[in-house]
């Protein structure tokens, strides 16, 4: 089972970029097979995913994820291209809808149809990646870019999006390649995303889809520590309807419930279950909730459970 992880700087680095590049060497040297980076206010992923493809080689890169709402289309498209380019076909651009409350505070814009817009967005670069041009002209998204579009050896860009909802699913599945759902855990998957995911399929997709599913994981000998800690870190996650739908489907009350907090053995079960569940790959996140020692531990394992 391929198993990737997020990646983001130590707090108080000398220099974030540099950070992060040693950190994705140690990853790969440990044997996993991608890391992945998200979409801050600091921190540029898709610029961090090229510098990092260009760095270090034999490690699969990408986004997880890149909000939609305040990003065109034409720029994504051109940005991703580049990165895969730079990466000589390592990369994946993950895409989310976004979170209401921080882009109505940063940008002063907020979305009332985000799954048309997704389905526009979606349509529009696939058209910009995959032809070179685009003429969209939908309710939420124009995309008439008077150039071409097209980066010669980037064009094929894997597309995930982040979905976890029903009709999210159903545009995810008729026009992206992969979905990377988070905090959905074995239950949900199996009986709710994959489902619908797959159902919305073309009958012959161009790409096998994909199911990288996210999980919170640190081995530790302080399980409980570590537990308080990322009911502090993931407590975000419990006043959004969007998560706490997920969360309400799998029976737990708080989003730190789903972390995977242990020794190896027992972060190895629950890992396997996501599999059982009908994961294709792995993403593990917050793998530093328990200081550097726990994540050094931890990566050591993912890489040993990584094929």
């Amino acid at each position: 089972m391929p198993i990737g992880i997020s990646v983001w700087p130590q707090a108080g680095a000398t220099n974030d970029v540099a950070d992060v590049i040693e950190k994705v060497r140690s990853a790969r040297d440990l044997g996993l097979s991608s890391v992945w980076f998200g979409q801050r206010f600091d921190l540029d992923s898709l610029v961090l995913a090229g510098i990092v493809a260009q760095a270090v080689d034999g490690i699969g890169v990408g986004t997880s994820v890149v909000p939609i709402n305040p990003r065109h289309p034409v720029v994504v498209g051109s940005q991703a291209q580049t990165v895969q380019a730079a990466s000589r076909g390592r990369f994946r651009l993950g895409l989310g809808l976004g979170s209401t409350t921080l882009e109505s505070a940063a940008f002063g814009i907020t979305e009332d149809r985000p799954v048309l817009r997704l389905r526009e967005y979606l349509t529009a670069l696939r058209s910009l990646i995959e032809e070179g041009g685009a003429d969209i002209a939908g309710e939420r998204v124009r995309a008439r870019p008077p150039m071409p579009t097209r980066v010669h050896g980037g064009a094929d860009v894997p597309l995930l999006v982040a979905a976890m909802g029903p009709q999210a699913l159903r545009v995810t599945g008729e026009l992206a390649d992969g979905v990377i759902p988070n905090l959905a855990g074995p239950r949900t998957l199996a009986t709710q995303i994959i489902p619908a995911f797959e159902r919305a399929r073309p009958a012959r997709p161009p790409r096998p889809g994909q199911v990288v599913v996210c999980v919170a994981a640190v081995v530790t000998d302080r399980p409980d520590e570590v537990r308080a800690r990322a009911a502090q870190d993931m407590a975000f996650y419990d006043a959004s309807p969007s998560y706490r739908a997920v969360m309400d489907r799998e029976g737990v009350a708080r989003a730190a419930e789903l972390a995977l907090i242990g020794d190896e053995e027992e972060v190895s079960r629950g890992l396997s279950r996501y599999i059982e569940a009908g994961a294709t790959e792995l993403l593990v996140t917050q793998t530093d909730m328990g200081g550097p020692e726990d994540q050094s531990r931890t990566w050591k394992l993912l890489g040993e459970l990584s094929a």
